[in-house]
């Protein structure tokens, strides 16, 4: 029987990733996932994409919703909860051209950051019930995502993880440097899943992870954070992406895991859907069509 087998939360997009035993499931996400993210001065996101020392800062969330933030040389900044509602100051965010409303963190945690990462600003995300649309032709009107890329969860396999990296063996024989096994933190997923067979998750529609429900979207398009060491911040060369282009290239798209939406169930009204823990089994309530990688090299 598949199992959830490994929990990741990254309270602030592109940092080092928290894994808890458990956590809450929201209808945008998990609970506190992405909430805040750097962005520049326009408001677009800034990203491991664009820095990959972003992986470096570590970030410890508090019961009052304020956060402490660590750089990679130690020093700290606590930052406080921000809302509108407070009066905080208000900002235009920008994930991939999808603008919304946000909020900025105070002024003297945006002068530590600018210290360290230039002109770049700290934005919360207060509203997310209403504030970010997810993409209509894979979600339903009003259902909405955190500050993640564009979906509230993201979904992978150790069976996958493990095709891959022999895929990474024989295409680099003798080449100890590409043909190294990838680890799991490289693709940054939310929920880990083991006891599948390679790939199985591309037929995935429907599952339910505990008493949680979650509708798969669609496959993850894989782009050049996969090739950070998420424990250096360093570029470690074009694997695992051409491995992807060679056996999971879909269309455009290099995938690796699949996005998920939650299900709201019937008679929950809050933003609490359930609780997702380790441990928890894995059933798979409906299947379609597994699509087949176009193998053009």
């Amino acid at each position: 029987m598949p199992q959830l087998t490994g929990l990741h939360v990254y309270p602030v997009k592109s940092t080092y990733r928290l894994s808890p035993a458990d956590a809450r499931v929201e209808p945008w996400g998990l609970a506190g996932d992405r909430r805040w993210m750097f962005a520049g001065p326009t408001g677009r996101a800034v990203t491991q994409r664009d820095e990959p020392t972003l992986g470096q800062y570590r970030v410890h969330p508090h019961e009052d919703g304020s956060l402490t933030i660590t750089d990679p040389g130690g020093a700290r900044v606590h930052v406080p909860a921000a809302s509108a509602a407070a009066g905080d100051q208000t900002a235009q965010g920008d994930v991939f051209g999808t603008l919304f409303p946000a909020v900025e963190a105070a002024k003297e945690v945006q002068i530590w950051l600018a210290d360290r990462l230039g002109d770049v600003r700290l934005l919360h995300l207060d509203e997310p019930a209403t504030s970010r649309q997810i993409d209509l032709e894979h979600a339903r009107p009003g259902e909405t995502t955190s500050m993640a890329d564009g979906f509230p969860l993201l979904l992978a396999t150790t069976a996958s993880l493990d095709a891959l990296n022999r895929h990474l063996a024989t295409d680099h024989p003798g080449d100890d440097r590409r043909a190294e096994p990838l680890p799991m933190e490289r693709f940054r997923p939310n929920l880990v899943v083991s006891g599948t067979a390679p790939w199985a998750e591309d037929g995935w529609r429907r599952i339910r992870i505990g008493d949680v429900e979650f509708r798969v979207a669609k496959p993850c398009g894989r782009c050049v954070v996969t090739t950070t060491d998420q424990e250096s911040g360093e570029r470690r060369g074009p694997e695992p992406l051409l491995a992807l282009g060679r056996h999971r290239r879909f269309g455009k798209k290099l995938v690796f895991g699949q996005n998920l939406v939650p299900e709201r169930p019937d008679g929950v009204t809050g933003d609490d859907l359930g609780t997702v823990r380790l441990g928890d089994e894995v059933t798979v309530l409906e299947e379609g069509p597994r699509p087949q990688p176009d193998r053009r090299r």
